[in-house]
């Protein structure tokens, strides 16, 4: 199992970036799949089901981050829109859905640095 998060980066309060996860070493389509972040409470972000259909946010990021997929190129997505300084942290695709997420074994994660 293989999940390789990117498009992190420094963006101003308001802005926007985009995630992605690279995934291999597993059927992809076959689970459900999450977005989780470090040292936060809680520290799942967002979900979404194996073909798509359906996702859920913690409240925090509700109406600002859409997490998507797709099947065809084994990739996740978080879009993340005006941002706020409390999203700062490292973030990671787990597979699962909700705080039953796991990441991968060697995880990276991508950092996002909310900061004027």
């Amino acid at each position: 199992v293989q999940l390789v998060e990117s498009g992190g980066g420094l963006v101003q309060p308001g802005g926007s970036l985009r995630l992605s996860c690279a995934a291999s070493g597993f059927n992809f389509k076959d689970y459900d799949m999450s977005w989780v972040r470090r040292g936060k409470w809680p520290n799942w972000v967002a979900s979404i089901s194996r073909d798509g259909s359906r996702t859920t946010y913690i409240d925090a990021v509700k109406g600002r981050f859409t997490i998507t997929r797709n099947n065809a190129d084994d990739t996740l997505y978080l879009q993340m829109n005006n941002v706020k300084y409390e999203d700062t942290t490292e973030y990671y695709c787990a597979r699962g859905w909700g705080v039953g997420a796991i990441t991968g074994p060697n995880a990276q994660g991508t950092q996002v640095t909310v900061s004027s």
